[in-house]
């Protein structure tokens, strides 16, 4: 055995370099490279590594943490979990503004590996710089506030540790069960430890990601279930994307007539024009999806964790005999609902039960309800795409804020509604381009209204719904695809949140676009206050009113093309749908990053459609509209499921 003597950073390296993932025979490189901000604890030990030798790593310079992380996050979806971005901190605050973007990942399922930097692990000059120090644990730091929200956590106290540490990560990072977050944290003194280490741990690993095929027993209990049922549906979640199952699972429904509806992870998998595709389910579903799903007497899930926007609080299903088929990689999320479970990789679930129905003369007992249901939504998209302020705009609003319309028109100069400009940007957007969104009304409005023919073109964060997510994320979408169009989707709360990385894109010569809807405020959690009797406290961005004392003045209005302009990317002020139409057509031609400042009403989002949401309104006996929404709650409950 030959031993090589580095410091430790040195070793840590030279590992990630020689780390790569096998699907189906196809080989790749798993790390990319290093996004770093560099601080106290991490640029003299791993930073003096990466100076010398960055090995085949490239280092990639973020401005904010949460940032550089939610584009290695992006980087990795986008990828379809099988090429990481590594993230490297100081110790303390630069360590914390990666927590929420560590959760995001684990929440996700999306493979993240971030490096903190530590205090020292032989105490000696503490209590040093961003050190807080607990008086009952010596042992706590920053770092340990990452254990709740990793897959997998360790602290690295000893250079002999690093191998079990990084091994244990990529175990973590390639496993398609337990992907997520995982946090290595690095003793700033211990990352110049030199000491002598095997030549074996520096060898080429591939990480082969195994499809796990299904229990037999499982997957005949599931066919004899479905061949009991008339009506089924599937619900199609992130798990057929990661798999790469879309063409199997559009056999499977083809053959024996099921209608399948869309996770918003398992958007863009199948194309939109599909006629057995129902698009969105759920809470941000459409009437489509949402109507023969409240009459299917079977749900075949795949791959998806039937989260409570999925399952409408668990309300949505409403046929009394409806029961659940779950196909997962995980038992736990394929055993919810009381469900006959399946585990397994999707395309192997999928082909087990293709195969054993074919021994069948199985066939729903669908004739025009899919059809139907399907032309009734495009009729309601045509509305939606066509909306302007007029008469028909008010029928559309059920929470009024009495006058914030003509208020935002004299605040801004905006008339545009925000499902028009959904509708037009669809149409002149590049048609493979990849779109980009996290947090607000947005995500709903897409995973109703946004339709496309090109695979792996939506991408959304939703698991946990992360306001500024969506340009960083974008940046790693193009560093993933850099061939194709990136475009971040966010509101203006979004976008004040955090848009730090435009720099990055710009120093990177990554040309993202992103299409910012300013409706001067919160508006998505401004409509759920108001739809549920709730005064509209501090969510829309108003000034403080010396009379009242209250967040109730005028609007706020920003001009956020400055703040692009001034970062050095090329923008335009939309207010009205030509000016918006002419934006999108010229920055297809712009090899610069661009921002469209695009205003539109407040109120101008779609609607339900048929789903509900549980958000736990109290009862008031002094509020009627509090009162009607918590007795709306209760009779609700009622009918959903009790697991």
């Amino acid at each position: 055995m030959v031993k090589l003597t580095m410091t430790v950073g040195q070793a840590l390296v030279k590992f990630l370099d020689n780390q790569y993932i096998s699907l189906d025979g196809k080989e790749e490189k798993f790390v990319e490279g290093i996004f770093t901000i560099f601080g106290h604890g991490i640029v003299c030990g791993l930073g003096q590594a990466l100076d010398e030798n960055p090995q085949g790593l490239k280092v990639y310079q973020g401005r904010n943490e949460q940032g550089m992380a939610h584009a290695a996050a992006g980087f990795a979806k986008q990828s379809n979990r099988r090429r990481i971005i590594a993230c490297a901190s100081s110790i303390g605050p630069g360590a914390a503004n990666m927590i929420t973007a560590v959760a995001d990942a684990t929440a996700n399922n999306v493979p993240l590996l971030v490096f903190t930097g530590d205090t020292f692990s032989t105490r000696q000059p503490d209590p040093v710089l961003q050190q807080i120090e607990q008086f009952h644990d010596a042992t706590i730091t920053t770092s340990d506030a990452f254990r709740p929200v990793s897959r997998y956590w360790d602290r690295v106290n000893r250079p002999e540790q690093l191998m079990s540490a990084l091994l244990n990560a990529m175990r973590a990072l390639t496993d398609p069960e337990k992907t997520g977050g995982v946090c290595i944290t690095l003793p700033q003194d211990v990352q110049g430890e030199t000491i002598a280490f095997p030549d074996y741990f520096f060898k080429k690993r591939v990480h082969r990601i195994a499809r796990i095929s299904p229990d037999e027993y499982e997957i005949k209990e599931a066919v004899d279930l479905i061949q009991k049922k008339k009506k089924p549906m599937v619900i199609l979640g992130g798990g057929v994307r990661y798999s790469e199952a879309g063409e199997q699972l559009v056999q499977l429904c083809e053959k024996y007539n099921i209608p399948f509806a869309e996770t918003q992870s398992g958007k863009s998998v199948i194309s939109s024009s599909h006629p057995l595709n129902l698009g969105g389910v759920g809470v941000t579903g459409n009437y489509a999806a949402n109507m023969i799903a409240s009459g299917a007497d079977l749900i075949i899930g795949i791959g998806t964790r039937l989260t409570d926007f999925t399952t409408g609080s668990k309300e949505l299903f409403r046929n009394p005999e409806v029961e659940f088929v779950l196909l997962n990689v995980s038992r736990y999320h394929a055993e919810k609902l009381d469900a006959f479970p399946i585990v397994a990789d999707a395309r192997k679930g999928i082909e087990a039960i293709t195969s054993l129905l074919d021994k069948t003369d199985y066939k729903t007992t669908y004739t025009t309800e899919i059809l139907d249901a399907k032309q009734s939504w495009e009729k309601e998209m045509e509305l939606l795409t066509a909306l302007t302020y007029d008469s028909s705009y008010s029928s559309l609003v059920k929470a009024k804020e009495a006058g914030v319309e003509e208020e935002f028109i004299k605040a801004t100069g905006g008339s545009i509604t925000q499902t028009a400009a959904i509708g037009a940007i669809r149409e002149h957007i590049e048609k493979d381009a990849i779109i980009v969104g996290a947090s607000g009304s947005l995500p709903g409005d897409l995973q109703r209204m946004w339709t496309t023919e090109a695979k792996d073109s939506y991408h959304m964060e939703y698991a946990y719904s992360c306001m500024g997510y969506e340009i960083a994320a974008t940046l790693g979408a193009k560093l993933a695809e850099p061939t194709r169009a990136c475009y971040a989707m966010l509101g203006d709360g979004s976008f004040m949140m955090l848009h730090s990385e435009i720099a990055t894109a710009l120093q990177e010569d990554k040309k993202i676009t992103v299409l910012l809807f300013d409706n001067c405020g919160f508006g998505c959690i401004n409509n759920l206050q108001m739809g549920k009797g709730i005064g509209s406290l501090a969510t829309m961005f108003r000034y403080r009113n010396d009379k009242s004392h209250k967040q109730d003045g005028n609007l706020i209005a920003t001009d956020y093309a400055m703040i692009g302009q001034g970062y050095g990317m090329t923008t335009y002020s939309a207010r009205t749908m030509d000016e918006l139409i002419t934006a999108l057509e010229e920055a297809k031609n712009i090899d610069n990053s661009v921002l469209i400042d695009i205003k539109v009403l407040p109120k101008s989002m779609t609607d339900g459609y048929g789903s509900w949401w549980h958000v736990g309104i109290g009862d008031s006996d002094t509020n009627k509209n509090i009162k009607s929404a918590y007795e709306e709650k209760e009779q609700h409950l009622k009918n959903a499921r009790m697991y």
